[in-house]
Parts: C-alpha cells; structure tokens; sequence
C-alpha cells in the first residue's frame, strides 16, 4: 500500500502534463486544506474565519474564494477527501494480500501511520464533522461505512468465529 504522508493533499494532485499555473492553483488549494486544517483543530470550524485561513496562507480572505466557494467548501472538501484517502488505501491493502493475519496488520499500521500524519484532521473530523453540509455529511459517512466494511471483513477472516456484529463493533 501506498502511505497517506506522502505530502501531497491528494485534493491538489497535478500531472506534468498541467501547465505551471494549475500546477501552482493546485499547489494553493493544498496550502489553504492543510493550514486550515491545523487552524480548524486548534480553534474549531466556527473560530476560524475565511481572514484566517487566508493570512495564514499569505492572501487575503476575499483571495480564497479563488479557490473554494466558501469556509464549508473548505471544511467539505478537507473531511471527503480524508474519507476517500483512507478508503481507497484500505481497498489497496485487501487486494495486495491474501493472508488475514497479514491483512489485518497492514490496516493498523496504515491507521496508526495516518493517526501520527494527520493529527490535524483527526481533531477536525471528530469535533468538526456537524459542521459540514448535508451533502458532504452524507458523502463523509456513506465513505466511512465502506471503510468500516474492510475493517469488519478483515477482523472476521482474521479471527475466525467472530460474528459480522461484533468485527463492526471492534471495527
């Protein structure tokens, strides 16, 4: 599996095939995701403002919106990426191994390397996670439910006898 720190906010991917303003546009918004992830988990979504996010990164707040319709864009953007990142690294983990045992210490560790990454957007996820848009707070939890299903799928066929019930719990 690939790991989650690759330093990139995979939000704000570029191709060399873009041109150098996308590749710059792309490399902004991953600025502004990050900071206002860090300010988001110090202050809270309500106690940061657009002026926030926008001094910390160097524009000013009117600049943002440049970049993202809003501070719940923001916030959405952030939360539904976050949720596809570690979906789609569970995913990679089940298809390149086939032992449960194996398994199940590949998704720890992918965890417990994204939990010392990404303190940030785990403060932002537990305690920001109501803020979000319905659309998003559907999206945000339609994903974690996927995610919880490899994990319940990977503690079954680890530990054999464990009902679906009780792996979804331990997940």
């Amino acid at each position: 599996y690939q790991p989650l720190t690759s330093g990139v906010y995979p939000g704000a991917m570029t191709s060399t095939a873009e041109s150098a303003p996308a590749r710059r546009t792309g490399a902004r918004r991953e600025q502004i995701l990050r900071t206002a992830a860090e300010l988001f988990a110090r202050k809270g979504f309500n106690g940061v403002s657009i002026n926030d996010i926008g001094a910390a990164v160097g524009i000013s707040g009117p600049a943002l919106y440049r970049h993202f319709p809003s501070k719940d864009a923001v916030l959405g953007e952030m939360l539904v990426d976050v949720s596809q990142r570690l979906l789609e690294q569970g995913h990679q983990v089940v298809a390149s191994t086939s032992e449960p045992r194996e398994r199940m210490e590949r998704l720890i560790s992918m965890q417990v390397e994204f939990a010392l990454a990404e303190p940030a957007l785990i403060t932002v996820h537990n305690r920001d996670i109501a803020s979000l848009g319905d659309a998003d707070q559907r999206e945000v939890r339609r994903l974690q439910r996927r995610y919880v299903d490899i994990w319940t799928s990977a503690i079954s066929d680890a530990v054999p006898g464990t009902d679906e019930s009780r792996a979804r719990a331990a997940a």
